[in-house]
């Protein structure tokens, strides 16, 4: 059974930093690639940023370019998004999905991140 689980999430102010962390079991980690995604209620889940199996590849939404870092621990099957200099518009439930090809497509339950003074 595939488990991924988000955490880190939670109110910070405008200007403040999170890392949200998300763990996956049941699946071989190293070989899914991952990626993160946020939702307003209301809106389109949209798509933050993604990393390769091994890390060496990442990229960004333009909008979170210089503010947010993903990165991935293999031995611990764990992966991160590191969010700086956060602001109000970033606020939303974030969700990590690991994804192998086209058949393969795991999502956690998300993680809601508030940004308010």
């Amino acid at each position: 059974q595939v488990q991924v689980v988000e955490s880190g999430g939670g109110l910070v102010q405008p200007g403040g930093s999170l890392r949200l962390s998300c763990t996956a079991s049941g699946i071989i980690f190293s070989a899914y690639s991952m990626a993160w995604y946020r939702q307003v209620p209301g809106n389109q889940r949209e798509w933050v940023a993604s990393i390769s199996t091994r890390g060496g590849s990442t990229n960004y939404r333009d909008s979170v370019k210089g503010r947010f870092t993903i990165s991935r621990d293999n031995a611990k099957n764990t992966a991160y998004l590191r969010m700086d200099n956060l602001k109000a518009d970033d606020t939303a439930v974030y969700y990590c999905n690991f994804y192998y090809g086209s058949d393969y497509n795991f999502w956690g339950q998300g993680t809601q991140v508030t940004v308010s003074s």
